[in-house]
C-alpha cells in the first residue's frame, strides 16, 4: 500500500513537456509511480480531477531565513505552492556570527529582519540548529556578512590577512553544506568589494563546486556594466553564476531588454555557466537607506544617523539624487513612487508614500525620507515602483529566466503580519500562473511550470527534486489552472494566493483542500549531500 495517491490530474512534470493525464503514487517520501494506478491502494488518496499536478515550486531567490524561525509554517509561500526556498541572498546571511558580533549583524540586517534575534554561531551550527519548517531550505552564506564579520563597514580593499579570513569563513560554510556565496554589490559593505576580491572568493567556490549568486552592482543606469561584471566573475574563475532578479530600473533604462538578455545569452553561448531569475512586478523593495547615495552609509549605522540630520549632508544627497537618481533604482517619476512598507518605530505611516509623509509634515520629500529613516534608526523598509510592465513581460518570456520571489515567508497572523510588505511575498508564483499565463497568455503553462521547478532545479544542480520523475522526492503542488491567482496587493498585501488545493513536501501533505495541516516536513538541503550542487 502506498502512503499517498494523487489520482486523475493533468501531470505537468517540470521538464517543459505538455500535460498528460496520470496518477502519482508516493511511498517513503518519494515518487514511486507515475501512470495508471487504478489497481493501487494508499493510506491517503487525493482526487486531482480537473487540476494540474506539478512539482513543488522552487523559490530560487528568497530572504526567508529572516522569517522562517518566526513563521516555520512558511504560510505565504507554501500556500502558493512553494516547497523549497533558496535563502541567504543579496549578500545577507544570518550566519556566521563571530564572538561579540551579534549586535553588529542584527543592526545591519534589522531593515530586513526587524524581529529576528541573533546569536554567535558558526555556519555549521546554524544549519544544524535551523528550526523544523514546512518547506525545504537551501542555504547560502552572504559576502556582506563575511565582510562585516571581518572588517566591518570600512570602505577599502581587505588586507591579505582579512581576505584570508573571509576565505576561511567561506570554506567553513561550504564544508557545512552551503550551496555557495551570495553578493549584494549594490550597497555597503558589498559595494566596497572590487573585482579581485570577488574573484578570490569565487575561486574558493569553484574549488568546492559551489555557486556565486549576485545582486549586481547596479540595476539602473549602469545595469549592463554590472551584468558584465557578474559574467566576468564566472568567466574568469569558472564558477557557476546566478544573477538575481534581473530588471531594468529607472525611467531612463526602460526598453533595453534586448541588450540586457543579449549579454546573458551571449555569455551562455561562450560557455559561461550563468543563470538568472526574476520577480514579475514593476516595483521592488529595499531598506530605505539603500536608496540614498552610497556614501551615506559609510562607517556604519551611527555615522549614517548623524548624516541624516546634517543639513549639509542632506543637500549633498539632494544634488547626487538630482544627478544620478536613487541608488540602484535610477530616476523615478516622483517620491510618490516610494511607499513605506515597514516602519518599526512609526507603524502608522506604513502604506503611505514619502510624498504623502512630506505633505503631512510640510517639508520636502528628501527631508521627510531622512526624518523617517532617522526615527527608525535606519531600519525603515520601502516599496519602489521603478520598472516598466513591458520590460517585465519581455524578461518573463525569456526561457533563460527562472522565477524567484525575492521575498520572505510571512503569515496573515503573528509577528510577520506587520506592515505592508511587497505583495510578491504572497503572490509571485500564483501571479505568474494566473495573470501572465491564463489571463495574458505571455507563457504556456508547461513553460511557466518549468521556470518554477525543473529549470530552477537544473540551475541549482538539484538532482532529485523539481521534476515529477519516479524516484524523486515527492514535493508536489496541485492547483486549479482556472482559479489560481494572486490576492495580495500593494494596499492589502497580507492575503494568501488562491487556487492551490494540495501541497506535498517530502511525501507529507502540508496543504490539504487549501488549508495548512500544521506539518513541518521541510529539510535543510546541503550541497553534496541532499541532491543539491
Amino acid at each position: 500500500m502506498d502512503d499517498l495517491l494523487i489520482r486523475g490530474g493533468e501531470v505537468i512534470d517540470g521538464t517543459g513537456a505538455a500535460a498528460r493525464r496520470a496518477d502519482v503514487a508516493v511511498s517513503g517520501g518519494r515518487i514511486v509511480t507515475i501512470g495508471d494506478c487504478a489497481g493501487r491502494e494508499a493510506i491517503t488518496v487525493i482526487d486531482a480531477s480537473g487540476q494540474v499536478v506539478a512539482p513543488g515550486f522552487i523559490d530560487i531567490h528568497t530572504h526567508s531565513d529572516f522569517t522562517l524561525p518566526l513563521n516555520p509554517q512558511a504560510e505565504s509561500k507554501i500556500r502558493q505552492g512553494v516547497t523549497t526556498e533558496v535563502v541567504g541572498n543579496c549578500g545577507y546571511s544570518t550566519a556566521p556570527v563571530l564572538p561579540g558580533q551579534a549586535d553588529k549583524l542584527k543592526d545591519f540586517l534589522a531593515a530586513g529582519a526587524p524581529w529576528l534575534s541573533f546569536r554567535e554561531t558558526s555556519f555549521a551550527d546554524y544549519m544544524d540548529t535551523f528550526p523544523q519548517t514546512s518547506v525545504n531550505t537551501v542555504m547560502q552564506v552572504g559576502h556582506a556578512t563575511l565582510r562585516l564579520m571581518t572588517m566591518g563597514m570600512e570602505d577599502r580593499a581587505p588586507t591579505a590577512q582579512e581576505l584570508s579570513r573571509m576565505e576561511s569563513l567561506l570554506e567553513e560554510a561550504l564544508d557545512a553544506g552551503a550551496l555557495g556565496m551570495s553578493c549584494g554589490l549594490f550597497t555597503a559593505p558589498g559595494n566596497y568589494a572590487d573585482f579581485d576580491e570577488l574573484a578570490s572568493l569565487a575561486r574558493v567556490l569553484k574549488q568546492r563546486g559551489a555557486t556565486y549568486a549576485s545582486h549586481i552592482r547596479d540595476e539602473a543606469n549602469h545595469v549592463l556594466e554590472a551584468i558584465d561584471e557578474a559574467i566576468s566573475v564566472g568567466e574568469t574563475t569558472g564558477v557557476r553564476v546566478q544573477i538575481a532578479h534581473i530588471k531594468l530600473s529607472g525611467l531612463d533604462n526602460w526598453g533595453r531588454t534586448e541588450e540586457l538578455l543579449g549579454r546573458i545569452g551571449a555569455a551562455k553561448e561562450r560557455g559561461v555557466d550563468v543563470h538568472c531569475d526574476q520577480y514579475p512586478y514593476t516595483a521592488g523593495t529595499n531598506p530605505l537607506r539603500n536608496l540614498l547615495p552610497l556614501w551615506v552609509q559609510a562607517g556604519g549605522i551611527e555615522a549614517m544617523l548623524e548624516r541624516l540630520v546634517d543639513p549639509q549632508a542632506i543637500e549633498r544627497m539632494r544634488d547626487d539624487i538630482q544627478r544620478d537618481g536613487l541608488t540602484n533604482f535610477g530616476r523615478i517619476a516622483s517620491w510618490d513612487a516610494v511607499r513605506i512598507a515597514i516602519s518599526p518605530n512609526q507603524p502608522e505611516i506604513a502604506g503611505h508614500t514619502i510624498e504623502e509623509v512630506a505633505l503631512e509634515r510640510e517639508c520636502d520629500p528628501l527631508t521627510a525620507a531622512c526624518e523617517v529613516l532617522a526615527a527608525d534608526q535606519g531600519h525603515t523598509r520601502i516599496v519602489v515602483t521603478s520598472m516598466s510592465e513591458d520590460d517585465v513581460q519581455a524578461i518573463l518570456r525569456s526561457p533563460m529566466v527562472m522565477i524567484g520571489s525575492d521575498g520572505n515567508s510571512l503569515a496573515i497572523h503573528g509577528i510577520t503580519s506587520q506592515g505592508r510588505p511587497h505583495p510578491r511575498f504572497y503572490g509571485t508564483f500564483a501571479r505568474v500562473l494566473g495573470h501572465y499565463v491564463r489571463d495574458l497568455g505571455i507563457l504556456s503553462l508547461p513553460l511557466a511550470v518549468h521556470k518554477m521547478t525543473g529549470g530552477s532545479a537544473d540551475a541549482l544542480r538539484m538532482y532529485d527534486r523539481g521534476k515529477l520523475i519516479e524516484g524523486n522526492w515527492a514535493d508536489i503542488t496541485v492547483f486549479d489552472p482556472d482559479q489560481i491567482g494572486e490576492m495580495a496587493s500593494y494596499d492589502d498585501p497580507h492575503q494568501y494566493a488562491k487556487g492551490i488545493s494540495t501541497v506535498v513536501v517530502n511525501g507529507k501533505v502540508v496543504i490539504e483542500t487549501g488549508e495548512h495541516t500544521g506539518e513541518l516536513p521541510g529539510r535543510v538541503l546541503r550541497r553534496g549531500i541532499n541532491g543539491v550542487g
